[in-house]
């Protein structure tokens, strides 16, 4: 999410009287990411067979190495340039490249938040009934469900079109109270196994052989699933959010920080949400399969609802509602700055709409771990020129921010780099038999070397003037 200030200073560096403490970035990385989507993918976990050590020791893994990245990659760069990333890849890439990559995050953010529409909109169903989807289904399933997505989505967008200050002040009344429920679908989900299983926990060698036995059993994945290890945790809990470190899209929020350390903030997030909520909400759905091993349906309003009654579907609704409106806002900002003469309250309205569309269709939601994947695919090249730019380049005598100094729309070393990575990753997932969830990695650093390469030869042709004048 966007920092308070993300409305200035984004055409030039922000200045000291505008530096925010640690604990600005601890809150806002706690309430963005205990959301939504943390009650789809606990569950998905359990329906791609995952095993109780992989899970956890690998969501400790990965998530640890996501803090890294905020503090070892990200951090630096905004502190130091304290520029957004747009404005960074502005003058690093060209205003006509920049164009395109806004068009693919915002498509990318209208996507994931229809996913978190799903979410909120399988709540409804619990209160008005109406056939909801499976696991499997890709299209809406009836008119009901058109008209639940449809009253959640337009409520989200008209939040979200109000702008920052009124999406900041939904989440930051909402992320507490949310947290707390979390604990209780984690702590109502486990006595309910107590019950059916009789067994004692009385020690924790007791609580991780239930957890082995019974929630977490490495069985074999559900139809259109793939089978999770410990390496698909641990890579999926490190580049879930590898547009917003190795993306570099947090130098917008971390560029008001004091410094750089402050990265770690990201913890709260990754430990409360990507750590907690996500094992609380599997053992809600593992739950579920103990109970009915027929009832593969992943609907968080329904798990929600026979875990904590109302309480648990109002969860529902508000963590798809406070990840959903900064999500289109996001997008929103993204398209107006393709369209600057646009009013952005409407940008942000069309943008909405284009999320509820999204969101009709199930198999956005129930496929959200390759979509995340896929997310993060997309845009850790570009988060690779970032950093190829700020930290390669002038150790090697070359210019950083080489359109603004050359005067070009487009950088083709920034495009090759970007969509040249990504056509080879997606080769390499489409026929060479990687999977996506392994993709980002050798993508960031390949885009390190391309872009290093190609800027290499540009330069030198041109006689390129060698001064490096980042902020240092």
């Amino acid at each position: 999410m966007s920092s308070p200030g993300a409305d200035e200073f984004e055409r030039e560096p922000v200045p000291e009287r505008a530096w925010l403490g640690f604990r600005s970035f601890v809150g806002m990385y706690a309430g963005e990411h205990c959301a939504g989507t943390e009650l789809m993918i606990g569950p998905l976990f359990v329906a791609s067979g995952v095993a109780a050590f992989d899970v956890v020791v690998g969501l400790l893994v990965g998530n640890a190495l996501a803090v890294l990245s905020w503090v070892l990659i990200t951090a630096p760069v905004a502190t130091r340039a304290r520029l957004t990333l747009y404005r960074q890849l502005e003058r690093i890439c060209g205003r006509q490249l920049v164009t395109l990559y806004n068009l693919a995050n915002g498509v990318m953010f209208c996507f994931l938040a229809g996913a978190m529409i799903t979410v909120s909109a399988t709540a409804v169903g619990v209160w008005i009934d109406f056939p909801m989807p499976g696991l499997d289904d890709v299209y809406p399933t009836g008119a009901g469900w058109v008209l639940a997505v449809l009253g959640v989505g337009a409520l989200i967008s008209i939040v979200a079109a109000s702008g920052y200050r009124m999406v900041a002040r939904v989440a930051n009344i909402a992320a507490p109270w949310m947290v707390l429920v979390f604990v209780a679908f984690g702590l109502v989900g486990l006595r309910g196994f107590l019950v059916e299983t009789g067994a004692r926990v009385d020690s924790a060698a007791a609580l991780w052989d239930l957890a082995e036995t019974a929630i977490w059993k490495g069985s074999d994945p559900q139809p259109g699933q793939a089978k999770f290890t410990f390496w698909h945790v641990a890579f999926f809990a490190w580049f879930c959010n590898g547009a917003m470190h190795l993306g570099m899209s947090d130098l917008s929020v971390l560029r008001f920080a004091r410094r750089a350390r402050y990265g770690f903030a990201s913890a709260a997030g990754m430990y409360v949400g990507h750590f907690l909520a996500w094992l609380s909400a599997s053992v809600l759905y593992a739950l579920q399969l103990h109970r009915d091993p027929g009832n593969t349906d992943v609907l968080p309003g329904p798990m929600a609802y026979q875990a904590c009654g109302l309480a648990g579907l109002v969860c529902v609704v508000v963590a798809g509602w406070t990840t959903a409106n900064p999500t289109i806002y996001r997008a929103g900002l993204a398209f107006q700055a393709v369209l600057p003469r646009a009013s952005r309250f409407r940008v942000t309205l069309l943008t909405g709409l284009v999320a509820t569309l999204a969101g009709m269709f199930p198999a956005i939601a129930m496929q959200l771990l390759g979509f995340v994947a896929l997310y993060g695919l997309v845009l850790v090249p570009m988060g690779a020129v970032v950093f190829a730019d700020f930290f390669v380049l002038p150790r090697l005598g070359l210019s950083p921010w080489w359109a603004e100094r050359s005067g070009r729309r487009v950088h083709p070393a920034a495009a090759v780099a970007w969509l040249g990575t990504l056509a080879a990753a997606l080769l390499t997932v489409q026929l060479g038999g990687l999977e996506i969830f392994f993709a980002s990695l050798p993508a960031w650093l390949f885009a390190i070397v391309v872009y290093v390469a190609v800027s290499a030869v540009i330069q030198r042709r041109a006689a390129a003037p060698r001064s490096a004048e980042v902020p240092r």
